[in-house]
């Protein structure tokens, strides 16, 4: 009897110490001394996951921290991806970290007026995706930010984008007002292209749009600088003044040279820019020029326009600009 309370007490005191083993540092602080993002590959089974994350330092041990999981945790599937662990993460928070599937994302950002050959340039500086792209068609992607996943493909990437663009136009387009001088879809990714371009300032863009739609209304030619630049540099800087022969160049674009619309957008224009060719200012306007502080004033004559260009000179004179 007294051999079978030995056995008895032996067997409680391992009993007790397997589940102090298990149980130990569940819910306490892990061993990761600084937050750290870890990759979990696709298709790693909980062993796998364990043994990443004891090589990263996460855990302690790959093997305490699977019987752990089976003991305390929820059985829910672990999901592949790369998360984001704070130091000192505990086990039981390492768990659920896995099994919730909330990888870490990145943020890829389209600036509004971008062409489409540094769209390219945006998603290939983008270390944490994977894959060749190729320049998206112009015009057909939307300006914003996009959330993705390491290792995701650019081409994937840049689907969402140009699908964003399509369907912002396609609810702009149903929602557009009567005063719109454009009549096609795609003829309002152009306009707006050259909207985007020709100025900075959100107020402005209305009106920027009733001047290039009053233009066209009467067939006057649009002669909007960036028109010029884009057969040239494909939408980069051009880097120094433009050459009265490329104002003179019939190409397609050069709305100097031909009235009407380019042939295709300059730029992937904004939300703001659409919507302002869709619904243009009530403005007889037909001239704008630079007044010195980042926006433009405008004139429905071409003497006031003339008065307002001798302003402008007399302003960049007094900088030294000319």
């Amino acid at each position: 009897m007294r051999r079978l309370g030995c056995f008895a007490i032996l067997a409680g005191l391992l009993l007790l110490a397997a589940g102090f083993w298990l149980g130990y540092g569940w819910k306490g602080a892990g061993p990761l001394p600084r937050a750290a993002n870890v990759e979990i590959a696709e298709g790693a089974s909980l062993a796998a996951a364990a043994r990443t994350l004891e090589k990263a330092g996460v855990i302690g041990s790959a093997g305490r921290f699977r019987w752990q999981a089976r003991v305390f945790g929820s059985g829910a599937p672990i999901k592949a991806g790369e998360y984001a662990f704070p130091d000192h993460a505990s086990a039981a928070q390492v768990l659920e970290i896995l099994q919730g599937g909330k990888a870490v994302q990145r943020l890829v950002v389209i600036p509004e007026g971008l062409p489409s050959v540094m769209v390219r340039d945006v998603l290939i500086k983008a270390q944490a995706l994977r894959g060749d792209v190729k320049v998206p068609a112009e015009g057909s992607v939307l300006p914003g930010g996009y959330a993705f996943e390491r290792d995701e493909a650019r081409g994937a990437v840049l689907a969402r984008m140009q699908t964003a663009m399509k369907d912002y136009l396609a609810t702009a387009w149903n929602a557009r007002k009567p005063g719109a001088v454009v009549k096609t879809p795609a003829q309002a990714i152009i306009l707006a292209s050259i909207v985007e371009k020709e100025t900075g300032k959100p107020a402005e863009r209305r009106t920027v749009a009733a001047v290039y739609g009053n233009r066209l209304r009467l067939g006057m030619p649009l002669q909007a600088d960036p028109t010029v630049i884009y057969p040239i540099t494909k939408g980069r800087p051009l880097g120094r003044r433009i050459r009265q022969s490329e104002l003179r160049a019939k190409n397609g674009y050069n709305t100097y040279a031909e009235a009407g619309l380019p042939i295709e957008p300059i730029a992937n224009p904004g939300k703001l820019s659409i919507d302002a060719v869709l619904d243009p200012a009530a403005s007889k306007a037909l001239y704008f020029v630079a007044d010195g502080t980042g926006g433009h004033v405008f004139a429905d004559t071409l003497a006031e326009h003339n008065a307002n260009v001798k302003k402008w000179y007399a302003i960049r004179r007094a900088r030294g600009e000319m």
